[in-house]
């Protein structure tokens, strides 16, 4: 399988790197991160360029890794310190490093071509540093499925009717039209759901017994990285669509990390606009979203045994799909620009291009 190189992905939240070497695996690449002696995150090939043994199997000394096999040492950037029993080391004796970046107690890292890479392209909200919000960093969900699978799941409305009717929906949704934008970088779905039953998780966390109007917008952003904003009113409010801050609201954020084809790392977490500071309010959320995110894993397994299987015809599309076609073909499209290199326009070309 291919994957998009030239972008940031989610190696984990901050509290998993120390000062111990940690092995990781994004893309089918096995790399060995762990907390310099400054506080920085260091990313590593996970290979030595001499047998091949991985670094993480080998010791830190100081902000070096030394290899298991032979003692062949490395610092911070690659670049091989020490090679016991010799003195010259040659130019071939390094490891590729990855360029890091560390906000929000999430550290992100870039897979791709390293002069590429710019922190201002990293997923944010302004959200995460509001007094008025509370940010929660929930758990990883390892499910085995294909990242693609799974980041269609957090663009799909339509699916929380039937597959979390007791959590965070119910029947009332079921023929509820859902609206998708793809005119900008980010694909958009949503719908509101007006003057209904209060769904599960909102009955237990917002305290509604009467109806509701409730709403699920769910936002795409390339590769893998999705955000759900959802919540609920009072009815009688009546609300419009752009003062949902009014309401109960929540933004429950996915950074999926493909580890391979059929491996991905969905780490979770939310933003909430009322009981800011409440760590027990925190702890009955993360409750029940596992709830919901193991519904969630159990299809979408599921789905991926049955891809894994031969397949007598192809599946179909239906309306609903609008959003994740779209997806895939941006998927593709930017997976196939970086198999070329463009070299820009000819200078004086002998060859005449007719429309």
């Amino acid at each position: 399988m291919e994957y998009i190189k030239n972008a940031w992905y989610v190696a984990g939240w901050s509290s998993e790197f120390a000062d111990a070497l940690c092995k990781v695996t994004i893309l089918e690449e096995n790399i060995v991160m762990f907390r310099a002696s400054n506080g920085e995150v260091i990313a590593m090939e996970d290979r030595c360029p001499h047998r091949l043994l991985p670094l993480s199997r080998g010791k830190r000394i100081g902000d070096t890794i030394q290899c298991g096999y032979h003692g062949m040492t490395f610092d911070c950037s690659g670049k091989c310190v020490r090679i016991p029993g010799q003195d010259n080391v040659p130019k071939s004796a390094y490891v590729e490093t990855y360029p890091v970046h560390e906000r929000h107690n999430i550290v992100w890292i870039w897979m791709g071509e390293p002069e590429l890479a710019n922190v201002d392209d990293i997923f944010d909200l302004p959200e995460f540093t509001d007094p008025k919000w509370h940010a929660h960093q929930g758990e990883a969900l390892h499910l085995k499925s294909n990242y693609l699978n799974v980041a269609e799941n957090l663009v799909d409305p339509a699916h929380v009717s039937f597959v979390h009717p007791t959590t965070l929906g119910n029947a009332s949704s079921e023929n509820v039209p859902v609206h998708v934008s793809t005119k900008g970088e980010v694909i958009v779905a949503w719908r509101w759901i007006r003057d209904s039953e209060p769904i599960g998780f909102f009955q237990n966390f917002g305290g509604f017994t009467g109806n509701v109007d409730r709403w699920h917008y769910y936002y795409l952003h390339l590769p893998c990285t999705a955000m759900i904003d959802f919540g609920s009113a009072d009815t009688k409010l009546n609300l419009p669509e752009d003062e949902r801050d009014k309401g109960v609201r929540i933004f429950a954020l996915h950074f999926m990390t493909p580890v391979r084809s059929d491996y991905t790392i969905d780490r979770w977490m939310h933003l909430r606009n009322t009981a800011v500071g409440d760590d027990a309010a925190s702890k009955q959320m993360d409750a029940m979203f596992k709830v919901a995110f193991a519904e969630d894993k159990e299809i979408l397994e599921a789905v991926q045994q049955e891809e894994n299987r031969p397949q007598k015809r192809r599946p179909i599309r239906i309306a609903i799909d609008k959003g994740p076609n779209v997806y895939r073909k941006r998927i593709r499209d930017l997976v196939e620009a970086e198999r070329t290199q463009d070299l820009g326009e000819p200078i004086a070309p002998t060859f005449v291009h007719h429309e």
